[in-house]
């Protein structure tokens, strides 16, 4: 990727890692009975599993929730369009650790792009 900064790059490398390090997990629960397909079950499993789980479980589940409302709307507003908002949404699918440094990038190198800063590097 042509200028690349170090924390877009970062931002890669971590979306990367914790998307193949989230799925190993990901995988192992249908092995113990889970459905991959059944979100609110996801959600309920981990939710049950104790107190730090339960925690956790809460947090991540209301950021998504602003997530998926913030990636669409900010996209639309700052000239990328709806359809890019709604396809980091989908993505997000796979993970929110992997979604949303990957928006981040792609957001900080648009607006770069739009303002005529990319080449002030």
């Amino acid at each position: 990727m042509k200028n690349l900064l170090p924390r877009h790059a970062l931002f890669v490398a971590a979306a990367a890692i914790s998307l193949v390090w989230v799925w190993t997990k990901g995988f192992g629960w249908p092995a113990e009975g889970g459905n991959l397909i059944n979100l609110p079950g996801f959600f309920m499993d981990a939710y049950n599993s104790g107190n730090a789980a339960a925690f956790l479980t809460i947090g991540n589940l209301f950021v998504w929730g602003v997530f998926l409302v913030w990636v669409i709307a900010d996209a639309k507003r700052i000239g990328l369009g709806t359809g890019t908002g709604v396809t980091f949404a989908m993505l997000s699918l796979l993970g929110m650790c992997f979604a949303f440094p990957l928006h981040l990038v792609r957001r900080e190198r648009w607006l770069e792009r739009r303002n005529g800063l990319a080449d002030a590097r």
